[in-house]
C-alpha cells in the first residue's frame, strides 16, 4: 500500500487476532478498587501486584508473545524500559488507563509522576523531529504545544498496556515512544530516522543512574537481601531488591 496509505490499525494485530499492545493483565482495575477499600498496603500491596488468576488459564486470549514477555520480565530484574510505536511524535507515560472506567480520556498519574514525566520529556527534548521548530501535526493532536509528552491515559485509556503492567507487576518504568507520523518509512528514510532517535535513545538510557542505587545488605553478614522492599514517603509505590 505505501507507507502513507496504511492506516493506523496496519499491522496492530497477530495472526490470532491480538492486539499486544493490549493482552497484558489489567492490574490497575484490582489496585485501585483495593485503595477504595483502603486495603493498600496493608492487605493489598501498592507494587509487585500478583496476575489474576483468569489471566493464566490455558484458555485465557493471551499471545504465546506476551507470555514469553512476562516470564522474561519476572527472570530479570529491568528498572528502565521504553517500548517503541509508529503513527505519531509523542512519547506517553503511565497510566494508559483512566481511573474512571466511563471515560476516554482522563489524566492518571502514578505515585512516580515527577519520574515519568521526567524520563519521557528527555527522549522529547533530544529527539530531532519532536524538538524541530518545523514540526508539524501528524494527525489532529497538536502534541508539539504540550512539549511532545502526554500521561497515556490522557490520551486514550488503554486496559492491559505493557506500561501499566511493567510499573505494577515489576520495578521497571517503561515509556512509550511514538517514533514517526509515517508508521512505515520508506527504506530510505531510515537513515534520518536512526539520526532523530539515536541521541533521545542513549540520553534515555542513561536516566538509570538516576535516583537512588544500591545494595541492602545484612548488617551482621553483610549478605544482600533479596526482596527487601523499600519504601518512600509520599510515594505510594514500593520497588524490592
Amino acid at each position: 500500500q505505501g507507507s502513507e496509505l496504511a492506516g493506523w490499525a496496519m499491522g496492530r494485530w497477530t495472526y490470532e487476532g491480538i492486539d499486544l499492545n493490549h493482552n497484558f493483565a489489567d492490574l490497575n482495575t484490582a489496585l485501585w478498587d483495593a485503595e477504595d477499600n483502603d486495603l493498600v498496603p496493608h492487605e493489598f500491596p501498592n507494587h509487585y501486584i500478583p496476575i489474576p488468576e483468569y489471566y493464566t488459564l490455558a484458555n485465557a486470549t493471551v499471545a504465546p508473545e506476551t507470555r514469553a514477555v512476562i516470564a522474561w520480565m519476572q527472570r530479570f530484574p529491568f528498572v528502565l524500559s521504553a517500548n517503541l510505536h509508529g503513527g505519531e511524535l509523542v512519547v506517553t507515560y503511565p497510566f494508559d488507563m483512566t481511573r474512571t472506567y466511563w471515560k476516554a480520556q482522563e489524566l492518571t498519574p502514578t505515585p512516580d509522576d515527577g519520574v515519568f514525566r521526567w524520563l519521557a520529556t528527555v527522549y522529547a527534548t533530544a529527539n530531532l523531529a519532536m524538538a524541530s521548530g518545523d514540526r508539524r501535526r501528524c494527525h489532529y493532536d497538536d502534541f508539539a504545544r504540550l512539549g511532545n509528552v502526554i500521561n497515556g491515559a490522557n490520551w486514550h485509556t488503554v486496559a492491559g498496556s505493557m506500561n501499566d503492567f511493567s510499573y505494577l507487576h515489576t520495578n521497571c518504568f517503561e515509556i512509550t515512544v511514538e517514533l514517526s507520523c509515517d508508521k512505515f518509512p520508506h527504506a530510505s528514510e531510515l537513515p534520518q530516522e536512526w539520526e532523530n532517535n539515536r541521541e533521545s535513545l542513549l540520553l534515555f538510557m542513561e536516566q538509570v543512574h538516576r535516583g537512588i542505587k544500591g545494595v541492602v545488605r545484612d548488617s551482621d553478614t553483610e549478605q544482600g537481601i533479596p526482596n527487601a522492599i523499600i519504601s518512600v514517603d509520599g510515594i505510594n509505590h514500593d520497588v524490592r531488591t
